[in-house]
């Protein structure tokens, strides 16, 4: 296997690193600007207030490379890569629409009145998006062409299920459930939001106000709380097309039964028959990356922690689909690898890295060659002083 460079200072790969407004309220960033640390060229690509990009490992762009999505608080956006032009895709209902949200709806479960976007298709000019049915109002699958802006609604979903990955050949979507009645329980809502300012909203929730990738400051307790809740939970696939053994769309498969708190799904982007996920929790407490196939069959542990403290997580597939890569530190904090298993021969690969070259997330050009990151500072595990 071939070794790519490293570029920590690479910043297009991470859409989220260009957001349109940095603080509510703010004065919109210029439309360009050079780094003065660095003398890299840093680019705006939104116009959109509190806009934001896809989770850093998440395919925000299409087959072709033309184009690339991203969110906004008026719904979901696509912008021509040659051009930078943008246009508005799947528009939020008109304020006053009769679509209520799921009330089942918590921290990603079930689905709302507006647009929630998953990831482009891997096979298509596409995104998939989740959203109440405008007529049953029961959570539902779509499918947008990032060409015409034709909608397909694929599949209805199971009440609070939390579907966030779709297949390389798009014809399964991933997601979770919680068995039962998890009221206050789940991830979100099971710890009290901080005291805050009257008639605040709860910080506990991204919102316009707070921007799309809002983080609150008890995120370590939450997380704490809801390992330590042991819910059962299901995951399952939900088919997006006809199957070729006669299966319709809808048509759901259960995978895994647990307790553990099962997370980041995140399809293989070559073979359809491939699902990475995770046993969420802080990570010095789970051995969190795993992968199973779409049939049940061969559930495998990524990486087993050997040591007290040790940490594995941040994990992503190199776009050849041959490589799961992830941040490893033995033991948190003090050692930095940037790690990669190889899913032919089950052997790791570990890139030392100095504590000013780690980066909080990782990601691979398509071509394999350059790694990109997005550093870090001195608030987080790594301490860098110049991250």
């Amino acid at each position: 296997m071939r070794l790519p460079a490293f570029a920590v200072f690479v910043l297009v790969a991470f859409p989220v690193a260009l957001v349109a407004q940095t603080t509510p309220g703010g004065a919109m960033p210029p439309r360009s600007w050079v780094d003065k640390d660095t003398g890299h060229r840093v680019w705006r690509l939104s116009d959109e207030a509190n806009s934001g990009g896809f989770y850093f490992n998440i395919n925000a762009y299409t087959p072709d490379g033309k184009q690339m999505i991203y969110t906004a608080p008026d719904g979901i956006h696509v912008m021509d890569m040659a051009t930078r032009k943008t246009k508005l895709l799947v528009p939020n209902p008109a304020a006053g629409a009769e679509t209520p949200d799921d009330p089942s709806a918590v921290r990603g479960a079930g689905a709302g009145r507006n647009p929630k976007a998953l990831v482009v298709g891997n096979k298509t000019n596409s995104v998939f998006f989740t959203q109440s049915d405008p007529v049953t109002h029961a959570p539902a699958m779509y499918k947008a062409d990032t060409n015409t802006g034709s909608i397909r609604k694929l599949a209805d979903l199971p009440p609070k299920a939390s579907i966030v990955s779709v297949n390389a050949d798009e014809t399964l979507a991933a997601g979770t459930y919680i068995e039962g009645d998890a009221t206050g329980k789940e991830y979100g809502s099971n710890v009290p939001a901080p005291a805050q300012p009257a008639g605040a909203g709860d910080n506990r929730v991204a919102s316009a106000a707070q921007g799309p990738h809002y983080q609150p400051p008890n995120k370590g307790q939450m997380m704490e709380a809801r390992l330590a809740a042991k819910l059962p939970l299901v995951l399952f696939t939900v088919r997006l097309e006809p199957g070729a053994g006669g299966e319709k769309p809808g048509t759901m498969k259960v995978l895994l039964h647990s307790t553990d708190w099962v997370n980041h799904l995140l399809f293989s982007p070559t073979d359809p028959e491939l699902l990475m996920y995770c046993h969420e929790g802080p990570w010095q407490k789970v051995d969190r990356i795993w992968m199973i196939h779409t049939d049940g069959t061969h559930n495998t542990l990524i990486h087993k922690r050997t040591m007290v403290n040790e940490i594995a997580g941040h994990e992503f597939w190199g776009l050849d689909g041959e490589t799961i890569w992830y941040d490893w530190q033995p033991p948190k904090g003090e050692d930095f690898y940037l790690a990669g298993y190889d899913l032919k021969t089950g052997k790791r690969t570990a890139l030392h890295l100095q504590r000013d070259e780690w980066s909080i997330h990782f990601n691979l050009t398509k071509d394999l060659d350059l790694f990109t990151g997005d550093g870090g500072d001195p608030g987080q595990v790594a301490k860098a002083k110049d991250g």
